[in-house]
């Protein structure tokens, strides 16, 4: 799945475009109990819940593809008789009206998730007209495909901020009752997964809000999936690799001279490839990594050791470059470079300050002139005296000793 598929299915996400059929609830508490379980049509909901709904969903499909939204390859068992695949796509057919596997669908998300408090756990159903497009991606009035697809989200339920209000019973200012209120997904997912504007049964998108700590026991127990890094992960692991052979200030330096190398490469290539960059990420194998170290400034022997390390940590899938691409350290080593150069210039004009001073101090007579005027000046001897002589003008002014002075 790539960032324009996930944006062709979130652009419908609206009053006149959405085609949502059907949507499931179903209330936990932090006991693990289901306290409300409920189903509704969704065209026929008040705008109100509409809108809220809408963005829940939206919401799920929502950020970086490989870092909030992992595509995921159902491992083959998953699609056997019994397995995760087959039971979504028997879900997905019973279009959420088949009460009993909507309800095993939630025992099943109760007993993988791990959540310490209240959520609500949401199911969406729609059926998509998929339009052929042509090469330069305009819409012809023709169907290509009918995509079915189920989107699950996962919301918090939290108690809303303590806060004063006009109690109109006692008709007086007090504490107001604090509400449980449902927040946007924490983590979720799409099935089937939606690549190059078709339907792919052998794969789910996983949605994480947080992508420093995903729910991998969710994408194991539940989908039945291999768990895999969020780019934000893959950056943290790549971090310690690089640096853990270096002290702490060497290894600050020699990073942000890799991440600019890592993101020179990535624009290049990005530049190259234009619209089509999508399809062909630039995968960052072993080879890559070592010439990456090496053009940092590292020696060939740790890059090797870099190299090496950095296989073993990415062996079950090598991560793409714009992964790890860190525009946090870019924007520190921006301003460090920034503050250095300014550094340099104060240094330079106190130099030349202390030369000045020191000219002064070593001549009787220091003179600044344009270099235009250079050329007028003469010496002569008036009244006795030999004199350096300076040709001005009526619109020309001198500065003698830091004094502005016509003369």
């Amino acid at each position: 799945m790539k960032k324009r598929d996930a944006l062709e299915l979130t652009r419908r996400m609206k009053k006149d475009g959405c085609t949502f059929t059907r949507m499931c609830g179903c209330y936990v508490n932090p006991g693990k109990e289901k306290v409300v379980n409920f189903g509704k049509t969704f065209l026929n909901l008040e705008d109100d819940e509409f809108y809220k709904y809408l963005e829940i969903a939206k919401k799920t499909l929502s950020g970086v593809v490989g870092d909030q939204l992992l595509p995921l390859e159902f491992p083959r068992e998953q699609e056997e008789a019994g397995g995760t695949q087959q039971f979504l796509l028997g879900l997905r057919e019973s279009k959420l009206k088949n009460q009993d596997l909507v309800d095993r669908f939630f025992d099943l998300v109760i007993e993988s998730y791990d959540y310490a408090g209240s959520y609500l756990i949401l199911l969406f159903h729609d059926v998509y007209d998929v339009m052929t497009r042509t090469t330069d991606r305009q819409k012809l009035d023709e169907s290509e495909e009918v995509y079915e697809y189920l989107i699950c989200s996962i919301c918090p339920i939290v108690l809303s901020k303590p806060a004063l209000g006009y109690l109109e019973q006692k008709n007086e200012i007090g504490p107001r009752l604090r509400d449980k209120i449902v927040s946007l997904p924490e983590s979720g997912f799409l099935f089937p997964a939606f690549h190059d504007r078709s339907a792919d049964i052998h794969s789910v998108v996983f949605y994480t809000k947080d992508a420093k700590e995903p729910h991998n026991e969710f994408v194991e127990k539940l989908l039945g999936c291999t768990a895999k890094q969020t780019a934000t992960e893959q950056k943290k692991t790549f971090h310690s690799i690089v640096t853990a052979s270096f002290d702490e200030e060497e290894a600050d330096e020699l990073y942000v001279d890799i991440q600019q190398n890592l993101s020179d490469m990535v624009t290049e290539v990005m530049e190259e490839k234009a619209d089509d960059y999508e399809d062909t990420d630039l995968i960052l194998g072993k080879q890559e990594v070592e010439k990456l170290m090496t053009d940092s400034g590292m020696d060939e022997a740790k890059a090797a050791l870099v190299a090496g390390r950095y296989a073993e940590a990415f062996e079950t899938e090598l991560p793409a470059a714009e992964h790890l691409v860190d525009a946090k350290t870019l924007r520190d080593g921006a301003a460090k470079l920034e503050k250095k150069a300014l550094k340099n210039k104060v240094k330079q004009l106190e130099e030349r300050v202390a030369a000045y001073d020191e000219e002064e101090k070593t001549y009787d007579v220091v003179l600044r002139v344009k270099p235009e005027k250079e050329r007028e000046i003469r010496s002569a001897v008036v009244d006795g005296e030999r004199c350096l002589v300076i040709p001005m003008k009526e619109n020309e002014y001198a500065v003698v000793n830091g004094v502005n002075k016509k003369v």
